[in-house]
């Protein structure tokens, strides 16, 4: 596939390696040319310094017989625009653009991206994707990782081993015997920070961090056999008034009425903004590392706080200090990975990673056969995705165990008819089953095939 990425930002950054893992041919556009020279010294792609709308710019860069365009410059318009140039001079066939001013995306101005305006396939708002993966955090009590698929009916979840984890030092094979009738599937476990695929025989250590596919309605019991009972959130601090706090705060009052939301926010304007769109949330306008904010806020009374402020060391500093007064859960959004391994060992329990769950946004639309969704994992390890299984697949009429799945490829659960299967070595595939899987990043372009119609079934 023959891709043009606008923009060689985190994002950008992040999805071309994505794709250049899976031998695409990739060419980046960025103004800067610290950063084009940068990605073109580092990964196998054509990088080309200029301004990503420009038609002679992306005519050098071979939009003519491009099949897509991910625009993720830091300027919605120029990303905008990209797209309709992509489309009305060159025919691109697919087209993604990183959108973050919310006027763009209200309601009532819904037909701006139709094919008679501007033909923008796909509208990523990393404000409302991270909201949306804030939330889905905060109604999964003890995960840090957290994705509903199979609509609804099967759930990833991510989950710390803490010291007292009650299945600790035991071989995978066994958890079946001690909950016989718990359907999960362990897909992945990180330890210090390198994520891999466990065999039956492998044990759980403390300060693993696992990923797992469950039954939906299992998922209380998952997380009481891990050692984490802990009770949704009822009251929630949001430290950060800006797009993603409001869009947050918005969230819980529309879809959680148990739930009660406050919100800190140190720019008087931010605040009035932010209080005049919200009906229920109390806005305190202060700083959100001032020790009487939070005590007026009543932050030792608090399930969760969640940082979302502009500047990851304020994020960090204020989660800390709300866990310090008394708070269950921090929940802090830092924007540098670099940071990301250091945080959890300082006791924030949830680190939300804009680039990351905007890469997994883009990576569901970027996949080819019949997969609906697909979300990243830990910085490359693999891939989570959802897939219809067809009729032509060799995954299809055998048994699990006579199937020739490539190494680094776990079925995580089948779902059929509406009910959840997990699978075991006799569980036999049918045409149309929903499959959940986790594929590590080398075997994705496999996975692909395996979902994918082939001409000979016609």
């Amino acid at each position: 596939m023959k891709v043009i990425v606008c923009g060689a930002g985190q994002v950008g950054t992040s999805i071309v390696r994505h794709l250049v893992t899976e031998n695409n041919d990739v060419t980046v556009i960025d103004q800067s040319p610290e950063q084009i020279k940068k990605i073109g010294d580092s990964m196998d792609v054509k990088a080309m310094e200029g301004f990503a709308s420009h038609p002679h710019v992306l005519e050098a860069a071979g939009a003519g017989d491009t099949d897509m365009i991910i625009a993720v410059t830091y300027a919605d318009e120029v990303n905008m625009v990209a797209c309709q140039v992509a489309h009305s001079l060159f025919e691109v066939p697919t087209k993604i653009a990183r959108v973050r001013h919310q006027s763009y995306l209200q309601p009532m101005w819904a037909d701006l991206f139709s094919r008679d305006n501007m033909p923008i396939d796909v509208i990523i708002s990393p404000e409302i994707e991270v909201g949306r993966a804030i939330s889905r955090r905060l109604h999964a009590p003890g995960a840090f990782d957290s994705l509903t698929l199979a609509d609804g009916l099967v759930q990833l979840l991510g989950v710390r081993c803490a010291d007292d984890c009650p299945i600790v030092d035991t071989p995978l094979g066994q958890l079946q015997e001690l909950f016989p009738n718990l359907n999960i599937t362990i897909v992945g476990i990180v330890r210090g920070g390198k994520g891999f695929v466990p065999n039956s025989t492998e044990h759980l250590l403390p300060d693993d961090e696992v990923y797992l596919i469950a039954d939906s309605k299992h998922v209380p019991r998952v997380m009481a056999a891990f050692g984490h009972e802990e009770p949704e959130a009822r009251r929630v601090i949001i430290l950060g008034g800006g797009n993603i706090g409001t869009y947050l705060a918005r969230e819980i009052e529309e879809n959680h009425p148990g739930v009660s939301a406050k919100i800190i926010e140190f720019n008087r304007e931010q605040a009035e903004r932010a209080a005049n769109a919200l009906d229920h949330t109390v806005v305190i306008h202060g700083d959100a590392l001032d020790p009487e904010i939070l005590e007026e806020a009543n932050v030792s009374a608090a399930e969760a706080v969640v940082a979302v402020t502009n500047e990851d060391e304020v994020n960090i500093l204020a989660s800390l200090l709300a866990k310090r007064y008394g708070t269950k859960k921090a929940m802090a959004l830092i924007n540098n990975s670099t940071y990301s391994p250091l945080v959890t060992t300082l006791g924030i329990d949830v680190v939300i990673s804009p680039r990351a769950i905007t890469v997994s946004t883009i990576l569901q639309h970027i996949r080819r056969g019949r997969i609906r969704a697909a979300y990243a994992l830990h910085e490359g390890f693999g891939e989570i995705m959802e897939a219809e299984a067809v009729e032509s697949s060799d995954l299809v009429g055998a048994p699990l165990r006579e199937a020739k799945l490539p190494q680094g490829l776990i079925i995580g659960a089948l779902v059929r008819d509406g009910e959840v299967i997990m699978p075991r070595g006799d569980t036999v595939v049918r045409a149309h089953d929903r499959v959940v899987l986790f594929a590590q990043t080398d075997v994705i372009k496999q996975v692909e095939r395996m979902f994918a119609v082939s001409l000979e079934f016609f």
